[in-house]
């Protein structure tokens, strides 16, 4: 209880001095379909927010160590919380190991999501800084993927292959789960049921394939892949991926029906393109890019049609933007931004209301 009450004085005093510090507008010129932004969260690494099936809440994960966390745990709040510079969101993950990829199951009263906390209870190392140079992302192989109900109680553990399982996300439809899996040698999307009956493989080439969400109308998948061609392409990824390790720098979207069947590259950007999610109107897909770079960042958000033309800046950040979701209703966008972090490295959650 004692120690509960520090942390809540001690991140209340820092989100106190980071407000100070942040006087710049979060709504950036040209930004030309946000109206009312909204910061949400005000410290740490807050990501992949997720609404539910009514519009009511959020789901997201945050290492923020304010709340009391040092590694990714899950939080739920409802999408009008606007205290969460002043208050801390109620964590509904095991608070071990790492999690990631939450999404909210049919009725809302339980969500998915990938953790680690059963091959370990520690929070796995990230990757140390390489003598190459090359900027990577971990594949940890303790992650599995679970149903929990919304006050942290684990229902179902839904995968529990060796090595990744992960970035689950539900059909907008309530019938099925798309997630990515390294279980036959390379990560792939699979879909199988609410229950996790009839997996069924729906990619196959080599590369790494994740971030895949459905379309509205549950008819299309929409995901972030890296193709490697060349020999020496494919070798590097093999390498890497045998240390538990890709490279995201390089990365494009891409679009098949719910059964794999008519797969076509979406985006031919160059560099990082990736966190799709379809428009509401299923004719369209936001995602983050940062092929306007030279050196790396900023990323912004981007619509494109579904037929890959029509291109079209949709944020004009200098840092970076990503995760947009819309809400069901498509009347609202949620996202994560670097923008008014007070010259930190935070990410925050940030929502809007959209404007066509």
């Amino acid at each position: 209880m004692k120690r509960n009450l520090i942390l809540i004085i001690i991140f209340m005093l820092c989100t106190n001095k980071i407000l100070s510090q942040t006087n710049e507008n979060i709504k950036y010129p040209g930004e030309k379909n946000f109206k009312n932004i909204k910061q949400l969260t005000f410290g740490g690494d807050n990501a992949e927010a997720y609404w539910s099936f009514d519009d009511s809440k959020l789901v997201f994960q945050s290492n923020y160590e304010n709340w009391g966390v040092f590694c990714d745990q899950i939080f739920i709040t409802d999408t009008n919380n606007y205290n969460m510079n002043t208050s801390i969101p109620k964590m509904v993950s095991t608070g071990k190991g790492r999690t990631t990829c939450s999404y909210f199951m049919p009725g809302d009263s339980t969500f998915i999501y990938a953790s680690t906390h059963l091959s370990d209870i520690s929070c796995p190392e990230e990757p140390k800084r390489r003598a190459d140079g090359k900027y990577v992302w971990p594949i940890y192989d303790g992650f599995d993927i679970f149903i929990a109900d919304l006050n942290g109680n684990i229902i179902k553990q839904l995968t529990n292959y060796p090595g990744y399982d992960a970035e689950p996300t539900v059909s907008p439809q309530g019938d099925k789960i798309v997630f990515t899996s390294i279980r036959s040698g390379d990560l792939e999307l699979y879909t199988c049921d609410l229950n996790g009956e009839n997996v069924k493989q729906i990619t196959d080439e080599l590369g790494y394939d994740g971030g895949a969400f459905f379309s509205n109308d549950g008819q299309k998948i929409i995901f972030r892949a890296s193709r490697p061609k060349t020999e020496n392409e494919k070798k590097e990824y093999k390498d890497l991926l045998n240390e538990g390790l890709v490279q995201p720098t390089n990365m494009e979207l891409f679009i098949c029906n719910a059964d794999g069947s008519e797969l076509r590259q979406l985006t031919n950007l160059g560099k990082a393109n990736w966190a799709p999610f379809f428009h509401p109107s299923d004719k369209k897909v936001i995602f983050s890019s940062n092929h306007k770079s030279e050196r790396g960042f900023p990323f912004n958000l981007y619509l494109i049609n579904i037929d890959g033309s029509g291109l079209e800046q949709i944020t004009f950040d200098n840092t970076f933007d990503a995760f947009p979701v819309f809400s069901n209703d498509g009347k609202k966008l949620v996202f994560s931004s670097n923008r008014n972090n007070g010259g930190t490295r935070d990410t925050n959650v940030f929502i809007v209301d959209w404007i066509e």
